[in-house]
């Protein structure tokens, strides 16, 4: 692709992002360069269950309802779609993006939650519609793949979204505690780790640094670059996860975000866990050694070991929100509620 041809695709898809919040400015329905808090939870409240990404069992759908309502108080509306099956999809794409849709369009859902992850939320991400999400702010929370949803939705719609449970998700006491005290109680969290093994954590580089939340799954999010839906990451904190990829894929996807230049726009960096990452067949660097590589030269505050990614125990990370990290302590500190 030549030079010119490159820089009119940015601007035009730059172009096309500003014509696109332009109603809801004109509205004044949302300020420039500001970010859209959505309503706190209450008990008794509605959330909303959708399938975005890979295929949900019946019984899994069973599970998350009394999970919802047994530990939330919350009442459970599901998507109209949620049982659907296209091939290793959870229905067709038009079909999820509509319930993405719908659910923020519904007045009677206070909150969206994904039921898992897997694969799919990419290539919904265009049939959105990210004015109609913009003028109805809720919580939507999930991980893994659900990171293209948080991000583009961040992004486009310049709602707070949530990086936390899926529906399937291991709804204990640790990870509880995070969504009620961030969704229902509108709190500013520290989140530290659980001084377990799972909770260890390594510093890669000392300090502390402050920031707006960006971040997600490291394939998902490294998949979405070049495209308009990733939130800008100057200055942002940045914090990633995996599950079940050798060391030499995480080398070649923050290889890919470096020749990217986000790396390089940063203030600091979270590495949660990398579960499952093993090192391969052939003659490997460790994950370590592989993150000091590409975070130590940047001279920010850096660590790994977080509780956030493909664990029971999970941190509930609002994305888009001012934080303060710390990372000689390995805590992330919000400097303001992620919901009104």
């Amino acid at each position: 692709m030549s030079i010119n041809r490159r820089q009119f695709l940015t601007t035009f898809g730059l172009a096309a992002l500003a014509t696109q919040m332009q109603p809801l400015i004109a509205q004044g329905k949302i300020a420039p360069n500001t970010i859209l808090k959505p309503p706190r939870l209450q008990v008794g409240d509605t959330v909303g269950l959708i399938s975005p990404a890979g295929i949900v069992d019946p019984k899994d759908v069973e599970s998350a309802k009394l999970a919802l309502t047994a530990q939330l108080g919350l009442k459970v509306k599901l998507g109209k779609h949620i049982l659907d099956r296209y091939g290793y999809l959870a229905g067709k794409d038009s079909d999820r993006a509509i319930e993405v849709n719908t659910m923020f369009a519904d007045k009677s859902v206070k909150a969206i939650i994904a039921m898992r992850g897997g694969w799919g939320c990419n290539r919904i991400l265009p049939l959105l519609d990210y004015i109609r999400i913009g003028s109805n702010p809720k919580i939507l929370m999930g991980y893994s793949d659900i990171t293209s949803l948080l991000l583009a939705i961040n992004a486009r719609s310049k709602i707070v979204t949530f990086h936390g449970l899926v529906a399937t998700s291991t709804w204990n006491e640790f990870a509880v505690n995070y969504v009620k005290r961030t969704l229902f109680n509108a709190e500013a969290v520290t989140m530290k780790n659980l001084d377990t093994e799972e909770g260890k954590m390594q510093i890669i580089a000392p300090g502390k640094a402050r920031g707006k939340l960006i971040g997600g799954n490291l394939s998902v999010l490294s998949a979405m670059v070049g495209s308009p839906y990733l939130p800008s990451c100057y200055k942002s904190i940045l914090f990633v996860e995996e599950v079940g990829e050798d060391v030499y894929r995480v080398d070649r996807m923050l290889t890919q975000l470096k020749n990217a230049g986000i790396l390089n726009q940063i203030a600091g960096f979270i590495f949660g866990q990398c579960t499952n990452c093993n090192l391969g067949d052939e003659p490997s660097f460790t994950l370590m050694q592989v993150l000091q590589q590409h975070i130590l030269p940047l001279g920010i505050p850096a660590w790994y070991g977080s509780m956030i990614g493909h664990i029971k125990d999970k941190f509930t990370l609002p994305v888009g929100t001012q934080v303060e990290i710390d990372a000689n302590a390995g805590t992330i500190k919000m400097l303001e509620s992620a919901v009104t």
